[in-house]
């Protein structure tokens, strides 16, 4: 294997996930790679950060274990996971309604019963749904008709009122858009992932996963600090000066920078969500249970430091709270009067810790939709990250694996 601080194989521009699981990949195929990272750490999107005790990930995020790419590349155990209840609240303007799932929580079954939360018929219809996504082979959404999520839920039998009620707050917080138009194949493979896997948080926060990946690679394998002002003939061009040469260049970056190295690549539109973190005296909520609006005033809502009590020192509690969209004027008081009808409480008197924007929080995915998209851009050029795949930690890292395997057939060749 080439010397990491040699002349490597392989460039990665990017140590977000999809470009670190690429970076393990080529080495373990025995290649010398380097990661080239513009920020001061890895994760991209997935950091963590501390603010006066608190832990503040970069954006409202949540980890699922039943991604066949998290279960093969992370040790779980590390990460010293907390689970969210499983189910969800929702505030209606019948009151907070709760959906517990009964296959995980037998006794959550009287929520589900027929006039409380939904009548018998979309009853009916979410376990046939769910029942089919359960057990249905992973591959199985890329053969069917693509069409809109809101499009595929009525043809599979739910009324509308259901769908205003459970499936559209629960699913903007998802896919970061409040009209369900995203992707029916992309629907379907995030509730069976759902289904199948159980939503937590790290004990460190969410930037102990790419941490996590990055402590895979050879020593040294990660600079950071290290931006890249472009690709050249033989490798990158640094933005302090001087070039690296490579065999191969992987842009693992996110959507903008990606099209900025690589002219002409196609990159979709990206959904923009803002969080606010709100520290409280005492917990508004004593369980680690996710809360969505019927009325759409937020996307979701959250006590992480009930998931994962080292997110909050001792004696307070930390609120997150997503919004589509920036942090305009006025906006954080809106939603302070909503989060004070919801929890019913003062949230008025709640200390404003942080507002984080992310720009390219999730790609849009609007059908049809491609589950996957080529790695190869050109000769010795590639390209991967959640925008060539589904908006998800599967999908950034199925990338990166794909990346990899494209870059060791045509280096061996």
């Amino acid at each position: 294997m080439a010397a990491t601080r040699g002349v490597p194989d392989v460039l990665v521009v990017g140590a977000g996930l999809a470009g670190l699981a690429c970076a393990h990949d080529l080495v373990r195929a025995g290649f010398g790679v380097r990661v080239l990272e513009a920020s001061d750490g890895v994760g991209g999107r997935m950091r963590s950060d501390r603010h006066e005790g608190f832990v503040l990930d970069r954006g409202f995020q949540v980890f699922n274990t039943s991604y066949p790419q998290v279960r093969r590349r992370l040790p779980l155990r590390e990460l010293r996971l907390r689970p969210f209840t499983p189910g969800f609240l929702v505030h209606t303007d019948d009151g907070v309604l709760r959906f517990g799932d009964p296959t995980r929580k037998p006794h959550r079954l009287g929520d589900l019963r027929p006039g409380r939360f939904a009548g018998s018929r979309d009853l009916l219809a979410l376990g046939v749904l769910s029942a089919r996504d359960m057990v249905a082979p992973v591959r199985s959404p890329a053969r069917g008709d693509d069409r809109t999520t809101r499009t595929a839920l009525a043809d599979a039998g739910f009324s509308e009122e259901f769908v205003e009620r459970f499936f559209r707050p629960f699913l903007s917080g998802v896919f970061l858009e409040d009209e369900l138009e995203t992707s029916s194949r992309v629907f379907h493979l995030i509730w069976r992932s759902m289904l199948r896997g159980t939503l937590c948080l790290p004990s460190e926060g969410i930037g102990a996963v790419p941490r996590l990946l990055a402590a895979a690679l050879p020593p040294e394998a990660v600079s950071l600090d290290t931006p890249v002002a472009r690709l050249t003939d033989t490798g990158v061009a640094l933005a302090s000066g001087g070039e690296l040469p490579a065999r191969a260049v992987v842009v693992a970056t996110g959507p903008d920078p990606a099209a900025a190295l690589l002219p002409g690549l196609d990159v979709p539109a990206y959904r923009v969500v803002t969080t606010y973190y709100h520290a409280a005296t005492p917990s508004p909520l004593t369980e680690p249970t996710l809360l969505t609006d019927a009325r759409g005033r937020f996307l979701n809502t959250c006590v992480l430091s009930e998931v994962v009590p080292g997110y909050a020192p001792a004696g307070r509690a930390l609120i997150a709270t997503s919004v589509l969209g920036d942090d305009r004027e006025g906006r954080e008081n809106e939603v302070r009067g909503a989060l004070s009808e919801v929890y019913g409480t003062d949230a008025g008197a709640w200390q404003l810790l942080s507002a984080r924007t992310v720009p390219d929080a999730l790609p849009a995915m609007p059908p049809p939709q491609p589950l996957s998209r080529t790695a190869r851009f050109a000769p010795g050029r590639y390209v991967c990250g959640d925008h060539r795949a589904t908006g998800s930690v599967q999908g950034a890292l199925a990338s990166g694996a794909r990346a990899a395997r494209a870059v060791a057939r045509d280096l061996a060749s």
